[in-house]
């Protein structure tokens, strides 16, 4: 997603609101050894199981699933080859194709890859701001301004430090190995490699830089959403300290507005999306203190009936066809496809991939709908999807390089061979053959594999969170917390956590 991804990208949803002093104390290095090793998928016990339920724990277990999402969505695609976008990221009978897969509905679970990355986005735009706006809703201006200064500082490290020791490593790992990967080769020397690293990455991470794909086609594909993470941030911390100082109803209708500009006047869907999460969470925090805008505070008894229904128009929208057909674009794309003939009328026309405006009313109404519905709210609160919160950041960032090495291999030996195989591991192909029978994506060939692929990668992602993912949080707030002047580090020290930035 991806994306920060962190919307990636923003699993630590309570250090990016608090900001407690860090205290690097020593202890056993054989405990923190074990620690960092020890999976945790087996017994689902991580340190978040034993925490209360917050209002906001929901957030972080949509989070997670929609990581667990986008990996479905790249295993399908990798093991299925061109077939998997030609079928799961188009409509159920387009060109005359009926598959079980792209059904309406049933396709979120093949292709929900895209979906999620717009899930993503909402979120994050919904933690970015929660804080400030939690202090703007009691009157405490000049508090909500030093989070967001706090945010802001943290946020490009907090986003890219992982990136940077995932991409090195892998990078790493293929020149020291010699890994056969069915990907863009890499350089003659790993020196060049490694100066042709540093010349994308720079431009990958410079926010108004046009050219990141280079970075993420080189080195890792799947980290394309993070510079738009970064984008949509600086969105949220440009907005909420432009709005700090109006009225409650100029503050809603020029978030309106923005999701207005960005969706419909210029091509700017992140920025919508992250402004939507930022609307989302306003209208939370009004309705906490029985201040919701007149209109929504009569329709508060509909609420479940009324949010029932719009997250079924969400989870159809978010089926939105999206593969790129030769010598035919996304609009035109829709345009012919089963289901979707009239809704293609409903593209604006600054929009130029037209599958993100349908994924922005599909993830905004998702995250509108899911708190009012008490048993999906409760099922994002349940153990497995907050131990899938914890680990999503390093799901999303892992979950590509198991596929490129260990799956691809496994892929081919049970049968679902790619065209590449041939010349890069020819001793892999049919080493296990396994029936591929039965609707596509539901076949033994692909789930059988997954009893190997999913614990290694599980277990990949936990021991990233663990030495990169929550180090690079310690590391950022200590040295954010370094860069203050003594008479500022006592009361954040003090602060109760209602207060922390």
């Amino acid at each position: 997603m991806p994306a920060k991804p962190e919307g990636l990208l923003d699993r630590d949803l309570m250090s990016e609101i608090t900001l407690q002093p860090t205290a690097w104390k020593p202890a056993r290095f054989s405990r923190w050894s074990l620690d960092a090793v020890r999976p945790e998928f087996l017994t689902l016990r991580s340190s978040n199981s034993k925490r209360s339920i917050r209002t906001t724990t929901w957030l972080d277990g949509l989070r997670g699933f929609a990581a667990f999402l986008v990996y479905l969505h790249h295993n399908q695609l990798w093991s299925h080859g061109d077939k998997g976008n030609l079928i799961y990221e188009n409509s159920f009978g387009y060109e005359g194709r009926h598959y079980f897969a792209a059904l309406p509905f049933v396709r979120i679970f093949f292709s929900g890859g895209h979906f999620a990355v717009a899930i993503f986005f909402v979120i994050s735009g919904y933690v970015l701001s929660i804080k400030a706006l939690g202090h703007l809703h009691k009157g405490q201006t000049q508090v909500a301004a030093e989070a967001i200064g706090s945010a802001l500082f943290r946020r490009w490290l907090r986003l890219y430090i992982p990136v940077i020791a995932v991409t090195l490593l892998w990078m790493s790992l293929r020149h020291w190995t010699g890994l056969w990967v069915d990907l863009q080769e890499t350089k003659t020397t790993f020196r060049e490699d490694l100066r042709e690293w540093y010349l994308t990455f720079k431009n990958y991470s410079f926010v108004f830089s046009e050219n990141t794909f280079a970075f993420s086609e080189m080195y890792h594909q799947h980290t394309w959403s993070i510079p738009i993470e970064f984008k949509g941030s600086i969105v949220i911390y440009t907005a909420v300290p432009a709005l700090s100082r109006c009225t409650k109803s100029a503050r809603l209708w020029c978030e309106v507005g923005l999701i207005t500009y960005f969706l419909y006047i210029v091509d700017g869907y992140y920025g919508a999306l992250f402004m939507a999460g930022m609307l989302l969470c306003d209208l939370d925090l009004l309705a906490q203190y029985d201040q919701l805008p007149r209109f929504l505070d009569v329709l508060s008894g509909f609420k479940e009936f009324i949010f029932f229904h719009l997250f079924i128009v969400a989870l159809y929208l978010g089926g939105v066809p999206s593969f790129d057909a030769p010598n035919i674009d996304r609009a035109a794309l829709i345009a012919k496809s089963p289901g979707w003939v009239w809704l293609s009328h409903l593209k604006p026309q600054a929009v130029f991939d037209a599958k993100w405006f349908y994924l922005f009313w599909a993830a905004f109404l998702t995250v509108a709908s899911i708190p009012r519905m008490p048993y999906l709210k409760r099922f994002f609160e349940t153990q497995l999807c907050q131990y899938l919160a914890r680990i999503s950041f390093a799901l999303y960032l892992v979950h590509g390089l198991v596929i490129w090495s260990l799956s691809d291999r496994l892929y081919a030996a049970v049968g679902l061979e790619r065209p590449k195989h041939k010349d890069g591991i020819p001793q892999w192909i049919g080493k296990f053959p396994i029936s591929k029978k039965g609707p596509m994506g539901l076949e033994l060939a692909f789930w059988a594999p997954q009893v190997i692929i999913l614990p290694v990668t599980l277990y990949l992602a936990e021991v990233i969170t663990k030495l990169i993912d929550e180090s690079s949080v310690r590391f950022t707030n200590w040295l954010y917390r370094k860069t203050l002047a003594q008479t500022q580090r006592q009361p954040l020290h003090k602060r109760s956590f209602s207060s922390a930035c």
